[in-house]
């Protein structure tokens, strides 16, 4: 098992975890096994359950009814897994901006991991 982290903001809030208590149970319970299947198999998980993005950013696909949810996530060396946000989907491809977000968080995060990091339970 690889450690899992949620990226946190210089304010204290875990965009994750916020957009999560927004999602029905549902589709925040499907979320939560699909994060621990990502914690078990880590860069081994593939399609249909992740997918690679680009630049370092995978995402996480969990479908609940026929809402499509993605979880933007990065690896930080061997060391963690660190979920940035989520998203519902609602085109084919996901937005360049919600991509460049995670990009930017992912250089904060190598900037400085302690202060970005919010373990996950």
């Amino acid at each position: 098992m690889i450690r899992v982290v949620f990226f946190l903001e210089e304010d204290g809030s875990a965009p994750l975890l916020d957009w999560l208590d927004e999602l029905p149970r549902r589709a925040q319970d499907k979320c939560t096994e699909r994060i621990e299947r990502l914690r078990e198999l880590g860069h081994w998980l593939r399609r249909p359950e992740a997918d690679f993005l680009r630049d370092g950013i995978y995402e996480l696909r969990v479908k609940a009814g026929r809402v499509q949810s993605r979880l933007l996530y990065f690896f930080h060396r061997q060391e963690a897994i660190v979920l940035s946000h989520g998203i519902v989907k609602q085109r084919a491809d996901s937005p360049q901006r919600e991509i460049e977000s995670a990009l930017q968080r992912k250089r904060a995060f190598e900037r400085d991991p302690e202060r970005h990091a919010l373990e996950a339970p």
